[in-house]
Parts: C-alpha cells; structure tokens; sequence
C-alpha cells in the first residue's frame, strides 16, 4: 500500500489490531529486570504492526538511546519476527535483562551499542546468555508536558 497523504492513512475499523504494552519499562540505559506484566494494550492500524502476535509496546525508561531520537518516556514498537540487519535498533536480553540497543554487524562480527558514545560497546559474541529478542520497528513519542496529560 502507497500512502502519500495524511488523510489516506487508514485509522480502526477492521485493519486494526491490538497490541499489547508491556508493564515494565524498557531500559535505554543499563539493563533492568523486566517481567511479563501486561499493562494493556493501544489499537493501531494493521500496517504498523503487520505481525500482530509478535508485536509488543513497551516504554523507554533511561537517555543512552538519545543519540537513535529515542528518549525517556518513549513507547517503542517491537517485532519478534524480524531480523536484525546491521544499524537495526534491537531489544536485547543479556543476562536476562532487557536493553534497548543498536545492533551493529561488520562481516560475521556482531555486536550491540548504546547511542551515547560514553557508554560501552557489547561483542554480541562474548555475551553469555545474550540474545536478540526483537527488533525496534517505530517509537511513540508525546509531545505534550507530562503534567497536562494528567488532567
């Protein structure tokens, strides 16, 4: 489907899924143990998320993602049914923790990268446990104060 106007986008009815938010925030940052709590669920347009049963919402927590236009607060978008390709936003389980990440790949080297040059680099291959879990499809990113979406 082409869109090129914002009038042409499709919104509920029939095309659009829910998919669910997970409770627990995100990190963007170090890991921080997450659960499989969920909080909810947003309804979006099927051509958001074209793979509905392995589609998740989870909120950023933490600013080391800043430098990919990801911030705290943020509600990512992950797929489970894609692959990574090399410059791909990832969550990634390491340890058992979940982390938001970049996944940088150079011939068979892989490895996971903040987006905040003062934080370290992970050899994906020198990580024990560690696992890509989905890939970053879009973020969600409100725009208004905080305390004005509380009224």
């Amino acid at each position: 489907m082409t869109l090129t106007r914002v009038d042409a986008l499709p919104l509920g009815g029939p095309d659009a899924v829910r998919i669910p938010l997970i409770g627990q925030s995100l990190c963007a940052g170090f890991p921080s143990p997450a659960d499989d709590f969920l909080e909810g669920a947003l309804e979006l347009p099927r051509w958001l998320a074209p793979n509905p049963p392995a589609t998740f919402l989870w909120r950023i927590a933490g600013d080391s993602m800043r430098g990919a236009g990801i911030f705290d607060g943020d509600l990512a978008c992950v797929d489970r049914s894609l692959t990574p390709a090399n410059g791909s936003v990832v969550v990634a389980a390491i340890d058992g923790e979940m982390s938001l990440k970049r996944y940088r790949q150079d011939g068979n080297c892989a490895w996971l990268a903040f987006e905040n040059r003062d934080l370290p680099v992970f050899a994906v291959e020198n990580l024990q446990d560690g696992v890509i879990w989905g890939v970053v499809r879009f973020t969600i990113r409100w725009h208004t104060a905080k305390a004005a979406l509380k009224r």
